[in-house]
């Protein structure tokens, strides 16, 4: 546990460390907003897209092996981040960082081959806490060192908690048989990098090209013809060939797979169009804000909801097994919806802001995100770690989403340097709805299978059965 805590952690400062000082990376490297949360989008979609592509390799490669890779990803964007000389090496740096979320689906699929169910519950929301951040100091942290000494010591910082964590997975993490056999689809995973690029890169940067310009037309078209490429050849595709596909298309039918996939796109979706982009620029925007310091504002409106969250996510791993997975993630979608609409409702009380942020340490932090993890791995057992891989790969796709959409509308709002108050509560409000398509996708969850079921459906399918899988006391 301490080992895959060390090891996604390396990632997730890199997610919310840097976002209050989004506005020293402004300045410093002498960009625009719209720049700043293209960085963010790039940082979740490669986030996205090595879940679906690394997850699955893991299933042939192992766990441990799939996320030493990932770890030494994350080393090298740190270093690109913190050396950057300008922005375009700082982009590359965010994606190459992005990489490692795969060891979020990595440290999940771990600890259910070698744990049993009910221990698996409360150790998901271990790692789920800390997929809120680090109890809260790394926001402090990143607004104090980008007050002080400016964002790329964030990145330093970024740098000393990956090398412990590259580390701790080398000496502390057990190599585990892979689960399955055969060889890895690298033409569909790169339909599919290509696919989604393409489309979410033209909704963040359609504003600023230009809705009806060439580049947004490129992205845009041939993003839908890559993915158009993708499902035809994973349909094409034979699970008992050696060359297995990416996506086993005929899963995602079930009501254990859409919903689910949905309801972690939309979910993310709204709470990062409002906390990793909207709420940071906002609170410290002199002329339609709060004008805070980037300390201040991560102490008040990051640091709250994460270290309730530390509490909750665990506590929450527990209630999940015992509630039902899918029941917790309806409290959770009802919980947040309710917190951020009353947060957009009062967006210039400060204090009432404050409020139902830190109650998303319940509700988002340890309710739902708990729930949508723990979930995506007992849903479909025959599905190897594919499910959680694409279940990853939408939160990370709703994230990148969910700040394109943000970025777009305080982009729209600001003129002459300036933003608009009216474009901050905009970009609030998409957030907002975009949570309540979740909740609705969230009702029409099927409840997981029993230990029984799952047993069976493992048998049935056509993976060898695993060497250590639910072994007790462990």
């Amino acid at each position: 546990m301490t080992a895959l805590v060390l090891a996604v952690l390396g990632y997730q400062i890199n997610a919310t460390m840097i976002s209050p000082a989004l506005p020293h990376v402004i300045t410093e490297l002498h960009t625009t907003p719209g720049i700043a949360g293209l960085s963010q989008t790039l940082f979740f979609l490669l986030g996205s897209l090595s879940q679906v592509t690394l997850g699955r390799l893991s299933d042939y490669r192992g766990r441990k092996q799939t996320m030493l890779l990932a770890c030494a990803i994350l080393l090298v964007g740190n270093l690109a981040c913190m050396l950057a000389p300008n922005v375009e090496v700082f982009l590359v740096g965010r994606v190459l960082q992005g990489v490692s979320a795969a060891g979020f689906p990595l440290a999940f699929l771990t600890l259910n081959q070698v744990m049993t169910r009910e221990r698996f519950g409360w150790a998901a929301g271990v790692i789920t806490a800390v997929n809120g951040g680090f109890a809260g100091v790394d926001a402090i942290a990143g607004g104090q060192i980008a007050d002080t000494i400016g964002f790329r010591g964030v990145f330093g910082a970024g740098l000393v908690v990956s090398v412990i964590g590259i580390l701790a997975v080398i000496f502390m993490v057990p190599k585990l048989p892979a689960p399955s056999v055969g060889r890895m689809d690298w033409g569909g995973a790169t339909l599919l990098c290509i696919g989604l690029s393409g489309i979410l890169i033209g909704l963040a940067q359609g504003q600023s090209w230009g809705w009806t310009s060439a580049p947004t037309a490129v992205c845009l078209l041939g993003g839908l013809a890559a993915l158009g490429v993708f499902g035809f050849t994973q349909r094409g595709a034979r699970r008992t060939g050696t060359t297995k596909p990416l996506i086993d298309l005929s899963l995602l039918g079930s009501r254990r797979a859409w919903p689910l996939l949905v309801t972690s796109a939309l979910t993310l979706g709204g709470a990062f169009a409002a906390l990793a982009l909207t709420i940071p620029l906002f609170t410290q925007d002199r002329h339609a804000g709060f004008g805070m310091s980037s300390f201040t504002s991560a102490l008040l409106f990051s640091t709250p909801a994460q270290v309730i969250g530390v509490i909750g996510a665990p506590i929450a791993g527990w209630i999940g097994p015992r509630l039902g997975w899918n029941r917790a993630i309806r409290i959770g979608c009802t919980g947040t919806l309710v917190a951020f609409a009353v947060a957009c409702a009062f967006l210039d009380s400060r204090w009432t802001v404050v409020a139902m942020l830190a109650l998303l340490g319940i509700t988002y932090n340890g309710l739902s995100m708990t729930a949508l993890n723990g979930y995506s791995v007992v849903a479909m057992p025959e599905a190897d770690g594919a499910l959680a891989g694409l279940n990853g790969a939408c939160i990370g796709i709703g994230a990148s989403f969910g700040i394109a959409v943000a970025s777009a509308l305080i982009t729209t709002g600001t003129h002459d340097g300036q933003t608009g108050h009216a474009a901050y509560a905009g970009a609030m409000w998409a957030g907002c709805g975009l949570l309540v398509l979740a909740l609705i996708a969230a009702i029409t969850l099927a409840k997981a299978p029993t230990a029984e079921e799952a047993e069976r459906l493992e048998s049935e399918s056509d993976r060898p059965a695993p060497v250590v899988a639910h072994a007790a006391g462990h």
